[in-house]
């Protein structure tokens, strides 16, 4: 049995063999096929599972057979780019974009579990929605028309929160005459020139990683700046600082509600420096609007349920004394300006008919809240 470094390096010779050929990717291409006839969002390659696919947020069997670690990377790794399969070889991990002619794009990410190789690709829509067919609440457009500072979009993976990103970028571009340079890692959404003029630097392909690409945009006279993902403190520290400078800058987090998102910021930092950060976060900060689906109540498929808060006086005085615990007040008190809470949307949902009442108290933040507001107004008001 091969250890790990004659394992890729035997991988890394097939390749070479292999580049240009595509009938080497062909078992993979015909489970990607599989995935886009069903309507799928993602395929699983797993060790010691069938491959499986996601539909509607349920994962379901391809074909039978179980597949192991090497079946997994013969298949993925012929359609890994070059920086990919060396990021793969060192790290273990590795995210790639991969395009099928006639079939549409996807993001592999290849990794390892239990010490055996797995992978999760992920369905890359053909074209950009618009904010009108995401579902999401009318106020949410408003972050299109922000002049500068940060906005961010938190949810866990696979919530939209990319799409979401996306197609606020797609409103700028078809209204405005800006300059976009777009950051990601792997390019998700492929955005044509409109209005504006975009830039999309692919991480590993035009640039090394986000910092450096980021402080590359910087020099490139860019309106808006998008940051696919904030995962260091450096990305997280440029980024702040240049909309603190008058930029419009858009990221993504992993985070569930508003608090989490401000407060994902400012402990990713040294002790030390997060007091600072926390004085620039809050001059900085703009808009943090954050998401997840849900299963719909009829019919199949998924609906978004989310919350806003557009960023006050009130606001940027809760962050600078790290009292995030505040925040969910300001969204009351903002609402004029477009806020709005989780459970505000979740009883929206409810009423009208989107989703069971159920599922809303699952993932309520403040449940008790969410419980009150969808007793009939009468029971409210005797009670």
């Amino acid at each position: 049995m091969m250890d790990d470094t004659a394992r890729l390096n035997h991988l890394d010779r097939e390749q070479e063999s292999q580049d240009g050929d595509s009938s080497v990717t062909e078992r993979l291409d015909r489970w990607l096929a599989m995935v886009i006839q069903r309507g799928a969002s993602d395929l699983l390659l797993v060790s010691g599972a069938p491959p499986c696919m996601r539909v509607n947020g349920e994962v379901r069997k391809i074909e039978p057979g179980l597949l192991d670690g090497p079946e997994i990377e013969a298949a993925v790794i012929p359609a890994l780019p070059r920086h990919a399969l060396m990021q793969y070889r060192e790290a273990q991990i590795t995210d790639a974009s991969y395009r099928i002619t006639g079939a549409g794009r996807f993001r592999i990410n290849l990794h390892r579990e239990q010490g055996r190789a797995a992978a999760a690709i992920r369905v890359l829509p053909a074209r950009v929605p618009q904010l009108k067919e995401l579902n999401l609440p009318p106020s949410v457009e408003q972050l299109a028309h922000m002049p500068r500072g940060l906005v961010l979009i938190g949810g866990p993976a696979g919530s939209g929160k990319s799409t979401t990103m996306a197609a606020l970028i797609d409103d700028i571009n078809r209204r405005e005459s800006r300059h976009i340079v777009i950051i990601e890692d792997p390019i998700e959404y492929e955005h044509q020139h409109m209005r504006s003029v975009i830039e999309q630097v692919e991480i590993g392909v035009d640039a090394p990683d986000f910092p450096t690409a980021l402080r590359a945009a910087l020099r490139q006279a860019p309106d808006i700046i998008v940051v696919g993902e904030m995962r260091d403190t450096d990305t997280m520290r440029i980024a702040v600082a240049a909309a603190e400078t008058g930029h419009l800058v858009f990221s993504t987090l992993h985070t569930t509600d508003v608090a989490t998102s401000v407060a994902r910021i400012t402990d990713s930092f040294p002790v030390e420096r997060q007091n600072s950060i926390r004085q620039e976060l809050a001059m900085a900060i703009a808009a943090v609007h954050t998401q997840i689906l849900l299963p719909k109540k009829i019919g199949g498929g998924r609906v978004p349920a989310a919350e806003l808060l557009m960023v006050g006086y009130g606001a940027r005085h809760h962050i600078r004394r790290n009292a995030l615990q505040h925040l969910h007040q300001e969204i009351a008190i903002t609402k004029k300006k477009g806020s709005f809470s989780l459970e505000e949307s979740l009883v929206n949902l409810v009423r009208n008919g989107s989703i069971d009442r159920e599922d809303a108290l699952l993932c309520a933040i403040h449940p008790d809240d969410l419980d009150i507001m969808l007793k009939p107004t009468s029971t409210a008001a005797n009670g």
